[in-house]
């Protein structure tokens, strides 16, 4: 596992084109001996198809994931909340296919830990994989602290800790028995949510029709040139791309998919990302025109409110305690539970490498699951669940940061291992997308929240320490890149 990397320019053995999507792929069936080329033994059950991914993706990004943050976006961009989720669509367009090309090259767990690790070098990789686990490690706290929050609204004899509690328990349980388990409970999450959508946007735009609250059909939700900023939608943006953090996670499952196909993963990345993007942009078109001229919400319980205040508009208050109820489920089981899986398999990659503990990539000889991984998720969630209790703004900047850092490492890595290290003549793929992703991404990274950054930049520095321990004591210096 510690050969070097080939010279630049020098096709790897078994592709005529290094640079092709699918390069050197295996043909069916053959899963196990294309990840031991890499120099790993097939370990985890290869059993998602096509579908399964895409569900993975669309459950982890959460379909209604604006029903939480519709009030800071729209405030954020003064009422172009479906314009900022366009805008979104575009930016994360050029990161999903960074991470298509990459899955397709190296199609291992660890995401973008592995492609910068292969595609640049493995400091660097190691980096990336910090930078995110900042991200993974906290999206499972940030999703029970927030529907917690959310049904502790509803059932206020019910204290938010212990729902923090319930949803640990559950989703540990369920990752626990293996991925098929999950899989078959994405599928139900998903539907239950799609028909809490339908239900939304089915009566909102009878609201409009009937000019419920003065509403009436207008682009003013896309576009109002008296208003539009570049500095307004970036900064918005670095709000709602929140809502589109869990495409990357599928890139996790690489080492499950059926038969070890390479164009699964980044399939599935982007049919994903372009599914979910079209049902924020008409579910916050739907809201915004049942509050015409509104340009803000007032702070506080007003704008946290915002989306479940427009279906009381829209339905009723029946509906308003609908949509809230299955953000809150959505959110505290659905989303977490694939943010977990997600997780635990990143530390599984990292630990197989010795870049974290050994013991985190232990797998069950029975469920195939990284069993220890999953547990250590479970514990680290819980902790900083009952610690962080209430503090959701603090924990999605935070989120927000591991996950962009770690996207401008994966850019970075397609330029270097395509066109740099194999000479790629692909320049729209290996040249022109990585670029704009990154410009992209870069943009939203500076105009994030200023904590964000001092508290991401301190992760960082940690993450530089522990990495420089690692090189002195020669703990896994190289990775292989392919036979």
């Amino acid at each position: 596992m510690t050969t070097a990397s080939p010279r630049p320019g020098t096709p790897e053995p078994g592709s005529s084109d290094p640079t092709a999507p699918g390069a050197g792929a295996a043909p069916a069936g053959s899963g196990e001996g294309t990840l031991s080329s890499f120099g790993y033994a097939q370990e985890l059950k290869r059993s998602l198809s096509l579908a399964d991914l895409v569900i993975y993706g669309l459950v982890f990004m959460v379909p209604i994931a604006p029903f939480t943050i519709f009030g800071v976006v729209f405030n954020g961009s003064k009422g172009m909340v479906a314009l900022t989720y366009l805008i979104g669509l575009v930016a994360m367009l050029f990161t999903a296919l960074s991470y298509r090309e990459m899955s397709r090259a190296f199609p291992i767990a660890g995401s973008v830990y592995a492609y910068a690790g292969r595609g640049i070098n493995p400091k660097v990789g190691f980096l990336a994989g910090w930078a995110i686990l900042l991200d993974y490690l906290l999206i499972p706290t940030l999703l029970y602290v927030m529907s917690a929050a959310a049904l502790t609204s509803l059932v206020p004899a019910v204290p938010q800790w212990a729902w923090v509690i319930v949803f640990v328990l559950v989703n540990t349980v369920i990752n626990f028995t293996g991925i098929e388990s999950t899989a078959r409970l994405n599928r139900i999450f998903l539907c239950g949510e799609l028909v809490v959508l339908a239900l939304f946007v089915g009566f909102g735009l009878a609201a409009v029709v009937n000019g419920e609250n003065g509403a009436h059909f207008s682009l003013d939700p896309l576009l109002k040139p008296e208003v539009l900023t570049p500095g307004l939608i970036f900064g918005a943006l670095s709000i709602a791309v929140l809502s589109f953090l869990g495409f990357d996670g599928i890139s996790t499952l690489s080492e499950e998919v059926r038969d070890g196909d390479r164009k699964l993963v980044g399939r599935g990345t982007l049919i994903a990302l372009c599914v979910v993007a079209a049902l924020f942009v008409v579910q916050t078109y739907v809201a915004a025109l049942l509050v015409p001229g509104r340009e803000s919400f007032a702070d506080g319980d007003a704008t946290n409110s915002a989306f479940y205040d427009i279906a009381e508009i829209a339905g009723g208050h029946w509906l308003k305690i609908t949509v809230a109820v299955a953000a809150a489920l959505a959110t505290g089981i659905a989303n977490s539970l694939v943010a977990q899986a997600a997780t635990s398999r990143l530390l599984f990659s990292m630990a197989r490498d010795r870049k974290l503990p050994r013991f985190l990539a232990h797998v069950h000889p029975t469920r195939k699951t990284p069993e220890r991984a999953i547990l250590f998720v479970a514990a680290i969630s819980l902790v900083l669940g009952l610690f962080f209790t209430g503090q959701i703004d603090l924990l999605s900047s935070l989120v927000n940061f591991g996950a962009l850092f770690s996207f401008l490492m994966l850019h970075v890595a397609v330029f270097v291992h395509f066109k740099l290290r194999n000479r790629s003549t692909r320049w729209h793929l290996h040249i022109l997308a990585p670029a704009l992703g990154f410009v992209i991404i870069g943009s939203v990274l500076v105009n994030a929240d200023d904590r964000a950054k001092i508290g991401g930049l301190i992760w960082l520095a940690v993450g530089a320490v522990v990495l420089l321990v690692f090189t002195r004591t020669g703990r896994g210096s190289d990775l292989k890149l392919e036979d």
